[in-house]
């Protein structure tokens, strides 16, 4: 183990938090707010930490091993600094209760225990919302970015952090890959805003509606959410959440002008097609259940619909009264997920892709046991260890996900409640039913159950693997 080379990537992250925090700092000057003092002691906290440890010799020596201890730890210490000026300021009290509400903005979850935002300030407002951007392309990604190149540990790194059962790279250096990939993401950030300023939404909730839009969050700066926009705003926002659901290398193959190798990949026309089915589905639902408007129930449906599906948590109205189709479609997108590569969170379309597959192939070798018939996506045959990876993801997920059920269910909390609860936090979608439907919230569990759900959180930002291997006994061993 390389524990050098972790505790400067360790450092790496404080500094850079410390740096991102000078924002809502900003935002406190302007607003001429005293809460600004709870971001400048931590900013203090984390430069104090965290010089000291870049300053440290390390070896560029870097394994998988250390990608993954790296990746966990530093979302962990993350969340924990950001979570410091919450409690600080007394906007969260309880330091659980503001590690809960941090984690879900870091992870991209929008899963929170504050039964009103409208009140607080507005700098803290904003870092609420700056988180969902910084964790949503991947903190370790951008450090990526500007760490040297001079060792050949990058890559490992990357597929630490990075969403869906494979990760390549756009171009030979991984640090050009880190740096297209945020600059696609920054450039979608900008138009989405551009686009809600010219609707005439305030410049301020702009900034971290498209924050949270881009991150696939949903931590809203209103007690509605979304509901007090204009039917322009709420279009706008879900079509930028549907976009920011897609894998970002098909926007890299739009920009090297690949149109016809963009629109033929596989898991895209999965996507796109599971959000026009679901729609169409809840659109007739609402009309004919519940006699809404054609016109409102389809905004409403294409609305929620691209919310749930690429985990962004938004909410223009409860969806928790409509009919039971409704809601059970919206539960089965909670696992469905956006795609690989994108800030989505969910088991990612393009593993149920490679699960049915397998399915497929398996009832053909039932019937033609001598024959070979590899698994493709985009007409390329998927390498064994990737189906083998999507295969012990889902046994994983499966037990965490039953074992988290079963642990919260100590608050004797009712069943759906407790069941969406999980299934909000460990696809990183924010809003459940019943309990911690889109007009409730996580207040109700006990801090032990908070810290259930914030490890749910983490786990399923970071597809399962780093944060399970970092209590492995096995990982701190060194090499026989």
């Amino acid at each position: 183990m390389n524990k050098s080379i972790i505790v400067y990537i360790l450092g790496c992250i404080l500094i850079l938090e410390a740096a991102l925090m000078a924002l809502p700092l900003l935002v406190a000057a302007i607003y001429r707010e005293s809460s600004g003092f709870a971001f400048l002691a931590t900013i203090a906290g984390c430069l104090l930490c965290g010089v000291p440890m870049i300053a440290r010799r390390h070896e560029n020596v870097f394994y998988a091993r250390e990608g993954f201890v790296a990746v966990a730890l530093g979302w962990i210490i993350l969340s924990v600094g950001g979570a410091v000026p919450f409690f600080l300021a007394g906007a969260i009290p309880n330091f659980i209760d503001a590690f809960f509400e941090t984690v879900s903005g870091f992870t991209t979850t929008g899963a929170s225990i504050l039964p009103a935002v409208e009140g607080l300030p507005h700098c803290i407002l904003f870092w609420r919302s700056l988180t969902h951007w910084i964790g949503g392309m991947g903190v370790l990604v951008f450090v990526l970015t500007l760490m040297p190149q001079t060792g050949g540990y990058s890559m490992n790194l990357m597929k630490a952090e990075s969403p869906g059962p494979s990760v390549s790279r756009l171009v030979p250096k991984v640090r050009s890959t880190a740096k297209i990939l945020y600059c696609i993401y920054l450039v979608m950030t900008v138009m989405e805003v551009a686009l809600l300023l010219i609707g005439r939404m305030p410049l301020f909730d702009t900034l971290c509606i498209s924050f949270g839009t881009a991150g696939t969050g949903g931590f809203g700066i209103l007690n509605d959410s979304c509901a007090s926009y204009t039917l322009y705003q709420q279009w706008v926002i879900t079509i930028f959440m549907i976009l920011f659901g897609v894998n970002f290398n098909v926007y890299f193959l739009i920009l090297m002008k690949k149109f016809v190798q963009a629109i033929k990949v596989d898991e895209l026309r999965y996507y796109l097609g599971i959000i026009g089915g679901a729609i169409l589905i809840i659109t007739l639902d609402l009309v004919f259940v519940t006699g809404e408007r054609l016109s409102i129930a389809f905004s409403q449906a294409s609305f929620q619909v691209g919310s749930i599906i690429t985990t962004t948590g938004f909410s223009t109205v409860d969806f928790n009264v409509w009919p039971m189709l409704s809601k059970t479609l919206l539960v089965l997108l909670m696992f469905c997920g956006a795609c690989a590569g994108s800030t989505g969170g969910g088991i990612k379309v393009s593993r149920f892709i490679i699960l049915g597959k397998q399915v497929s192939r398996e009832f053909h070798r039932m019937l033609h046991p001598n024959s070979v018939k590899k698994i493709k996506m985009d007409e390329k045959p998927i390498p064994d260890e990737v189906v083998q990876s999507t295969n012990v993801y889902m046994v994983i997920y499966a037990m965490v996900f039953a074992l988290s059920v079963i642990l919260i269910a100590l608050d004797n909390l009712d069943f759906t409640t407790n069941f969406t609860a999980v299934a909000a936090t460990l696809n990183n979608i924010g809003p459940g039913l019943d309990g911690v439907g889109p007009a409730a919230n996580f207040a109700a569990y006990s801090p032990f159950s908070k810290l259930i759900l914030s490890v749910d959180m983490l786990a399923g930002r970071l597809e399962l693997y780093p944060l399970f291997i970092l209590f492995m006994p096995r990982t701190w061993k060194k090499f026989g």
